[in-house]
């Protein structure tokens, strides 16, 4: 049995607690937050002390569900009390320099340190991969995602869930569309060289909310096409975000906003579906779920671990990289960054 803890008890931590509580070979000894209400409220043994429940709880894996300024501090807490098994959300740390000291620690210490980095994990982009590992569309030439979520009009954008958005200095890209930072890389390789052009568009957010970002991902160009105003055609629009088209030699794919997939080869009108409509009720696909699964996996059969920090600190990178673009109007080339 993996004995797992996790600290935060926020919104987003009700996927987190509900994945460990639906996995077998896994029991959920401790809940953290800084207000015990919440922890509570989650129905594991409750916490507002982290190094108390990790003394007492004794966890295998801790999971730490937690903004970015928490990170490190909870990290080394972790480290200092022999834990091995540690997940972090994204986006991972406060910059590149914070994050590459931690992952420097864990590797000290001899911990398994991984980013929960989870949209990689959603089954469209997984029936994507697939689809390109099998040539089914030829080379890839393009690929774009559009994000629509229509959740960023108004006063009270985000207020009712994640009220802190409205007051990151760096919103569109590093809390959301790091998302395809890492998703991109996962479809078509390591970026290249990027190029942005940001801008805000509803005066309480203290971020960006809109922009256009282009990526080299070698012969493949793929364009994050994000817009927090504007939505697409879903009965849930946090489901896939948005839509995203991948073209080739050959034929294209085309994610739709149900969560399906569909190919579509050239010279053809006909359109086969390649993955149909997401059922799954909460977010994204259960890649929560999938995720935290694949760590377990890692944990008790040794399988390949995707998303262990050491690999994030590109993604970092790269984030970095369009934050430098859009400030001075250029494309800026990717050099060994980690």
């Amino acid at each position: 049995m993996i004995r797992v803890a996790c600290v935060g008890a926020g919104y987003f931590s009700q996927f987190h607690y509900g994945s460990w509580a639906r996995m077998d070979g896994v029991e959920v000894v401790g809940a953290c937050d800084l207000d015990l209400a919440k922890a509570r409220a989650t129905g594991a043994p409750a916490f507002d002390d982290l190094g108390e429940m990790l003394v007492q709880a004794a966890p295998d894996l801790l999971d730490i569900i937690l903004p970015p300024p928490a990170h490190a501090e909870t990290i080394r807490a972790a480290l200092t009390a022999g834990i091995k098994w540690i997940i972090c959300q994204k986006p991972f740390c406060m910059d590149l320099d914070e994050a590459r000291g931690i992952v420097a620690e864990a590797e000290a210490a001899g911990a398994r340190l991984v980013v929960h980095e989870n949209f990689r994990f959603q089954p469209w982009y997984r029936a994507i991969r697939e689809e390109l590992e099998a040539g089914a569309i030829g080379d890839v030439l393009n690929a774009t995602f559009r994000l629509r979520p229509g959740d960023g009009q108004g006063p009270e954008a985000y207020l009712d869930r994640q009220p802190y958005f409205q007051q990151m200095p760096r919103f569109l890209i590093h809390e959301t569309a790091v998302h395809w930072v890492d998703t991109f890389a996962y479809l078509f390789g390591p970026a290249s060289a990027v190029y942005a052009d940001l801008r805000r568009i509803n005066p309480v957010i203290a971020g960006e909310d809109a922009g256009h970002v282009i990526f080299d991902h070698g012969h493949v160009r793929a364009l994050f096409d994000g817009n927090r105003h504007l939505d697409h055609v879903a009965d849930n629009l946090r489901r896939t975000m948005g839509e995203a088209l991948i073209e080739g030699t050959r034929g294209v794919l085309n994610l739709h906003g149900d969560g399906s997939v569909t190919r579509r080869g050239f010279g053809s009108g006909a359109v086969e579906t390649v993955l149909g409509p997401d059922t799954w009720d909460g977010f994204g696909g259960d890649c929560v779920h999938a995720l935290q699964s694949h760590v377990v996996r890692a944990m008790t059969d040794g399988t390949p671990l995707e998303n262990e920090a050491r690999a994030y600190l590109r993604v970092i990178a790269v984030k970095d990289a369009i934050y430098a673009s859009a400030l001075d109007g250029r494309k800026v080339q990717l050099e060994e960054a980690v």
